[in-house]
């Protein structure tokens, strides 16, 4: 069996093409038990003081007010530590990453449980996954005169990379907003590009 941690973010809902990509790639995963995290209907609440303060005492010292203000974060994490394969689904929005997929990372980045700091620097502790990015853009992205404009991929490698998660493939659904033909296009590919992965994974 393959745990497989679904992250979706679109608020598009139903509607997301990354969304539905996604959906039907961890579908296509051999022997999959598939996690939902949708951040989109279910949202997660921005971190605040106590939720910092909490984070920054040491576990054995945390009050039960402050264990409560990290509970939503420890079982959040629980789920990526649990995943053999993670899967995020995510639509550019102004360039960059959706809040509610940011709020996540929020809730899982933190010092000592998901990363920490050695003698030689950081150290990502959530080693060991393969790892899915799902990526819907309204523009073509990827290369041309708007590429300095994407904040979402380089972001979304940059930051789980930090957190170990290093082995990451990714799939474009690029030009959506070009109309019906454009759109088909690009899911028709990003379709066909997503099963490749599949059938590479389960080899």
């Amino acid at each position: 069996m393959t745990n497989v941690l679904l992250v979706t973010s679109s608020p598009r809902g139903g509607a997301s093409y990354s969304a539905q990509v996604a959906q039907e790639f961890a579908k296509e995963i051999e022997g999959a038990k598939i996690t939902v995290r949708d951040l989109s209907a279910h949202p997660l609440p921005h971190i605040a003081a106590d939720f910092v303060q909490a984070a920054y005492t040491p576990d054995a010292d945390r009050s039960p007010a402050q264990r409560q203000a990290l509970a939503l974060s420890d079982k959040l994490i629980a789920e990526l530590q649990a995943a053999d394969v993670v899967v995020v689904a995510a639509g550019m929005i102004n360039f960059g990453v959706p809040s509610t997929l940011k709020a996540w990372i929020d809730h899982v980045a933190r010092a000592g449980v998901t990363f920490r700091y050695g003698p030689s620097g950081p150290e990502g502790l959530l080693t060991g996954k393969k790892t899915f990015l799902l990526l819907a853009t309204g523009g073509v992205y990827s290369s041309g005169a708007y590429a300095p404009y994407d904040h979402l991929t380089p972001y979304l490698n940059g930051v789980l990379g930090f957190l170990g998660l290093t082995d990451v493939e990714t799939v474009l659904i690029e030009g959506v907003g070009a109309g019906p033909e454009a759109t088909e296009k690009a899911l028709v590919g990003a379709r066909s590009k997503a099963a490749s992965l599949a059938t590479a994974f389960a080899a």
